[in-house]
This record gives C-alpha cells, structure tokens and sequence, in this order.
C-alpha cells in the first residue's frame, strides 16, 4: 500500500477500484486519514457514512478528514440573537431549497478564489452529480429577485452534512442556514454537520462534540430513513413565533 508521511503519522493512499475507508478513529485530531482514490458519487457517499469527507487544494491529492472533535449544529439549537431577528422582520427573503444548484455551489466557489479555494471544479462537478441523484441539496436566499447567497451540502438518513456558505450581502448564509434548521427540525433530522470549528458557526449554537460521540450519533442517524430526490417544495418564511 501506498503512503505519504507527516512528522507522526501513516496515512494510507485509496484504491482507485475500491471505496473502502480506513478506520476514522485512526485519523490524528486534525482529522487527516487518508489520500487518493476519485470523487465517484458512491466514493463520496460511502466516505461520509464513514464521518469521513473530501478536503484539498487544487495541486494537492484528494485528501480525506475525519477531524477531532466535530461541529455539529442541532437543528433546535439555532441562536437568534436580537440584531439578527429584527433583520428578518423587516426585510422580505425569499429562500428556495434546490433551485438553481450549479449557481450556488459556484458562487461558493468564487467568493474564495483571491484566498484559493478547495472547491475546484473537479469537486463542483461531483456534489452536481450528487444533487441530480438526490443526495446534496442547495439552499438559496433572494432579495428582490436578486440572488443575494446560500449553501449547499449532502443529506442521508436524518443528517445534513454542510458543505459551504457564501454571502453576497450581510446575513445572507446565517438566513439560509436558519431556513435549513428549521426545516430540518422538522423533518427530525439530528444534526447539521458542520466539519471543523468556527466562531462565527459557534455563534450561531453549533457546538463541538468529540469524534466518538459523533460517530455514534452519525450510525444513529443514518439508521433513519431518508428521503432522497428534490427539495424544491421545501419553502421557508420567518416565523417569530
């Protein structure tokens, strides 16, 4: 088996013919646990079953996380702080689920260009891949009729896994992040997997959990049947109730 080495750790190379995982607990805490293989759809859905995900730059291998500990989101957790909540009110959004995914996932795309972005068009094509078979999911918000953001991400069972935000005006991603939880505390999802910490996520109510526990409550889910195809009757409007 092939490899590459950091300062501590093996970490095996994939199979191209093969869509086994090695162990996510073997991963170090930076989650780092495996390279190579493809992006097949089958590949990538096999992989977050496993609690594992796809993560690299354009002139890296295709580079595999299992990080320690995890972000989640509970749906029933989402923080409204009162700033947040007035510009709900006042302002008329419109937040579709499943319209337009190509034009969501690359606008998350280009917002990160200047910075480099890991969402390269090998993997743009891939999660479309996935939408047209019901598995990723977009959620867009509007103003006006403008496309003003949204993010994009996977669901198996009764999981959401996030994948990328973008904004193009101030609170649009957290607006379309608060329309997913509460259409997900609906349909009794469990979480929203949010991969690695971020404050402003934090801030939001998603809270890390360590590995383990997120790998049992991963196997939970999953356990629960999940209802693949369009999410485009899926509509969402503020309730301050």
């Amino acid at each position: 088996m092939s490899s590459i080495f950091d300062e501590e750790y093996f970490i095996p190379e994939l199979s191209r013919y093969s869509f086994n995982f090695p162990d996510p607990n073997q991963a170090a805490s930076e989650g780092l646990l495996a390279f190579g293989g493809g992006l097949e759809p089958n590949r990538i859905l096999t992989a977050y079953r496993k609690g594992i995900f796809p993560w690299f730059n354009e002139d890296d291998p295709i580079l595999w996380w299992s990080p320690d500990p995890r972000l989640l989101l509970y749906p029933e957790n989402f923080k409204v702080r009162k700033s947040f909540r007035k510009v709900l009110r006042n302002r008329p959004f419109i937040v579709k689920f499943d319209h337009d995914f190509e034009q969501v996932i690359k606008m998350c795309a280009k917002i990160r260009e200047a910075e480099g972005t890991w969402l390269i068009e090998e993997m743009q094509k891939a999660y479309t891949e996935l939408y047209h078979m019901g598995f990723a999911h977009s959620v867009a918000v509007y103003l006006e009729g403008e496309f003003i953001g949204g993010l994009y991400g996977l669901a198996m069972g009764r999981a959401f896994f996030g994948e990328s935000m973008v904004s193009l005006k101030p609170d649009a991603s957290k607006i379309a992040l608060k329309a997913l939880s509460d259409v997900l505390e609906k349909k009794n999802y469990k979480f929203i997997d949010c991969q690695v910490p971020t404050p402003h996520l934090q801030s939001l109510g998603a809270t890390l959990v360590e590995r383990s526990e997120f790998l049992k409550e991963l196997d939970e889910a999953l356990l629960d049947g999940g209802d693949i195809g369009s999410w485009s009757h899926y509509r969402w409007e503020y309730n301050d109730g």
